[in-house]
């Protein structure tokens, strides 16, 4: 091989170049080239220090002799060819492929390659072949075993891989002789057997060869030997347009920049711009830039135009620019044409929509316009109620909106109003009391408002109905009640309850408490018990269901009265227990317990003073008078009269009779006849048992203490069982009254547990009035501030808001749960 690409001869003498060659750029970036460790002298000196040009560059020392104990050098392009057949395709093949990187000669190539192990030609153990299985491991004959038994210890198992699920690998990796010294690959796969059984993966060969042709081809010429085609780009309307969208999308918020001033010095001369939008939009002007020199290599340009080419793609630009434009104006127009068609649609909804309201109008004002025609003094056909009643629902039904827009006040007071007086100008509410309430309940449906109108503060001025019955039936009512008796009052409360669903509340209160009450009042104190016939209760009580608590006020000089009349009372006269019997459910029980006590029971203790106990000859009246007050006064207060004025003379007279040698079954027969005098609530009574165990243990006592004196037969013994069959009964009704009162209290707790949980207060009061025994239910027709009035017992309470209010005497007072049932006992 020729050394003229490294050396070169002058006048005969061979001369190194020191210019970088061909040579010098392969080995360059050639992994396997030669190197060395640098000395101790290189180290300290530098580029200054002396080395061996041996090293670094081929010298003229000629040929050196191969050594053949280096390692195997590979060659990066494949397999060397020789030089004959390198030469000859050198030369016919010039042109066609791009040169070839010549090879350094032999001579030079280093002698030894360093690597990193003492690597020796000698050492061939895995190349060739692989090692047997069966002695892998047998060093360890050697040693103690510690790395077999650590492996055991930890889940190894021989013979099988490593790792949690035995994946890995059994046999030692094996290595594969390459047959030549060709590059990796050169000779095909040098994958092993064991490699493919371990790892099977399918390598595709003709994927490979594809993309090395692929990449082969990119350096090759073209084979026609002419020039490439240009290559033109093409913009579609469609990507115009979306250029165009994109820019004024991203041009919008850019907007305070569009007046910026911008000075461009990257030309021959300065220029001035106003926006940034004019320097991305500026074109190269071909007198802008510098003319280039041509180099050596370079072909001057045989159709050169700047002028031309910037004159078209100015065209280009502009025209562009129409389109997006045009675009732009296009896509505006049809959201106006949307637009204008959503409102068309909105206008002719409107539009039809005012067309009904005028044609609905003009067809109301038609049918009031014939109304006030039919209303005129001298009109053929009138205008009647019933038709009056069929033309407001007409304008109710077929026309709600204009109807309840309108001002039906002052519509009704126009052509309702009259037609009303005329219906009701001969009515007696005393003796025909339903008349009229189906005409007023229907004008309730068309007149009235929808809101909840308590009876505080009305205004009538915006409700129709209430004016209607406040000017035109409260007359009626004002004089009927001024010329009603009181005491007449069944026409008057049968009246009230046939309007109590129709009239307003607020109305229906102002009849009560300004017109019926003070009437009432007035007549409860002409009221005189001694001389007046009539029981005041025939007259009062039927104003219960209507009125209840505003009834409180009478009572007090009701009960003034019957204990003035009292005074003079006894016992015998039974006409003062029917006065005062009606009355027990309507007074309080605290205020009818204090009336009994205070003019009640001292009659009776008196009547039971003067009762003369014989039994020879027993007189029953008083204490039959007595007795038959029972459930008019309370037991206790009974019993205490027993205990006081009856029991003390009893037992003194048994004493004396037992004392003069009695005939004890007459003892016997008096104490039983006694006995079944009383009732069993007053016999269960604790002091009456004990007044009644008395009287036996006198008995046994008399029985036992007469031994020497004489004795009728048979009389202990009687005494004996008498005793004992009281004490049982006794026992027996104890007995009774605890399994009742066990019972009861069982029912009540299967009731309680099978009752679901109150829902609201109102719930739980209920309930806590079942288990009182109290009536707890709604005041009909009666509202206080929108909210329903109830009678728990005889107190009126509200509920608002989770709080009871109790009616006092000026004002409503708010209480708890507790207080109201003690109340109401």
């Amino acid at each position: 091989m020729s050394m003229s690409h490294l050396y070169g001869a002058e006048d005969g003498v061979e001369l190194e170049r020191f210019e970088v060659s061909e040579w010098d750029l392969h080995n360059e970036f050639n992994p396997h080239r030669a190197r060395h460790r640098p000395s101790k002298e290189e180290a300290t000196y530098g580029v200054w220090a002396e080395r061996d040009s041996d090293e670094e560059r081929p010298s003229f020392g000629g040929k050196r002799s191969r050594d053949y104990s280096a390692p195997v050098n590979f060659i990066s392009a494949g397999l060397k060819k020789a030089a004959a057949e390198d030469g000859s395709e050198e030369d016919s093949e010039e042109d066609e492929r791009p040169p070839k990187q010549e090879e350094a000669p032999k001579e030079f190539v280093p002698k030894k390659l360093k690597t990193g192990g003492n690597f020796k030609p000698s050492q061939k153990g895995f190349v060739g072949g692989t090692k047997s299985f069966m002695d892998f491991g047998s060093w360890e004959r050697h040693t103690k075993g510690i790395g077999q038994k650590l492996l055991q210890k930890m889940g190894y198992v021989p013979g099988k891989g490593l790792g949690k699920n035995a994946q890995g690998i059994i046999n030692p990796i094996e290595a594969k002789q390459r047959k030549g010294k060709g590059a990796v690959g050169a000779y095909g796969s040098e994958r092993t057997s064991q490699s493919l059984q371990d790892f099977p993966v399918v390598d595709s060969e003709e994927e490979a060869e594809e993309e090395f042709q692929k990449e082969l081809s990119q350096w090759r010429k073209d084979p026609n030997g002419g020039k490439k085609k240009p290559k033109y780009s093409y913009k579609t309307v469609e990507e115009l347009k979306a250029k165009g969208r994109i820019n004024k999308q991203l041009s919008a918020p850019q907007k305070e920049l569009s007046q910026v001033k911008v000075i461009d010095m990257t030309g021959r001369e300065q220029k001035v711009y106003y926006s940034y939008s004019q320097i991305s939009h500026k074109h190269n002007i071909p007198d802008d830039s510098p003319q280039q020199p041509l180099g050596k290599d370079a072909k001057p340009q045989g159709f050169a135009l700047p002028e031309l080419e910037h004159n078209l793609q100015l065209l280009i630009d502009i025209t562009e620019q129409e389109i997006i434009q045009s675009d732009r104006q296009l896509q505006y127009e049809r959201d106006m044409v949307v637009n204008l068609t959503h409102e068309i649609q909105k206008m002719s909804e409107v539009l039809s929509h005012e067309e009904t309201a005028i044609s609905n109008l003009s067809k109301v004002l038609d049918m009031v316009e014939e109304c006030e025609r039919r209303m005129q003094p001298n009109c053929e056909n009138p205008l009647t109620l019933d038709e009056c009643a069929k033309i407001f629902e007409t304008l109710q039904d077929k026309y709600y909106e204009e109807y309840r827009m309108s001002d039906r006040v002052d519509l009704a007071v126009a052509i309702v109003y009259p037609l009303m007086k005329d219906y009701f100008k001969n009515w007696d509410p005393l003796k025909d009391c339903t008349y009229g309430t189906e005409i007023i309940a229907k004008w309730k449906s068309l007149l009235e408002n929808d809101q909840l109108l308590s009876h505080g503060g009305q205004d009538l001025s915006t409700d129709a109905f209430h004016r209607l019955m406040w000017e035109i039936w409260m007359p009626y009512v004002r004089n009927i009640v001024a010329q009603w008796q009181p005491r007449n009052c069944g026409s008057m409360v049968d009246f009230l309850d046939s309007w109590v669903h129709v009239v307003p509340v607020w109305i229906l209160d102002n009849i009560l408490d300004q017109l019926i009450f003070p009437r009432l009042q007035k007549e409860v104190e002409n009221w005189n018990p001694l001389t007046d016939t009539v029981p005041i209760h025939s007259w009062i009580h039927p104003w219960l269901p209507l009125m209840q608590a505003r009834l409180e006020p009478l009572y007090s000089p009701i009960r003034n009265k019957l204990a003035n009349a009292l005074q003079k009372w006894h016992p015998s006269d039974s006409s003062a227990k029917l006065i005062l019997q009606p009355w027990k459910d309507v007074f309080t029980p605290g205020s009818w317990e204090a009336f009994m006590v205070k003019n009640i029971v001292p009659k009776l203790g008196m009547c039971l003073n003067e009762l003369i106990i014989n039994p020879h000859q027993q007189h029953m009246d008083a204490f039959y008078w007595v007795i038959d007050w029972e459930g008019m006064i309370s037991v206790s207060s009974l019993v205490g009269l027993l205990e006081k004025h009856f029991f003390p003379k009893w037992l003194q007279v048994l004493c004396s009779w037992l004392s003069n040698s009695p005939n004890y079954e007459e003892i016997t027969k008096w104490y039983l006849g006694w006995k079944s005098m009383f009732s069993d609530q007053v016999l269960a009574h604790p002091s009456i048992k004990d007044k009644f165990n008395e009287a036996l243990d006198i008995m046994n006592r008399a029985v036992s203490s007469s031994v020497g004196g004489y004795m009728q037969p048979g009389a202990r013994e009687n005494i004996a069982y008498l005793t004992h069959t009281e004490r049982r009964k006794d026992f027996q009704y104890e007995a009774m009254q605890e399994r009742r009162e066990a019972e009861n209290m069982a029912q009540r707790g299967i009731g309680m547990a099978a009752s679901s949980v109150p829902m609201n207060f109102k719930d739980l009061i209920q309930t806590k009035a079942e288990e009182h025994n109290i009536v707890f239910m709604p005041v009909i027709g009666k509202r206080h501030e929108g909210k329903q009035l109830y009678t728990f017992g005889r107190i009126v309470i509200y509920i608002d808001r989770g709080v009871v209010f109790v009616q006092g005497e000026k004002t409503w007072v708010p209480t708890s749960l507790q207080s109201l049932i003690d109340m109401a006992k």
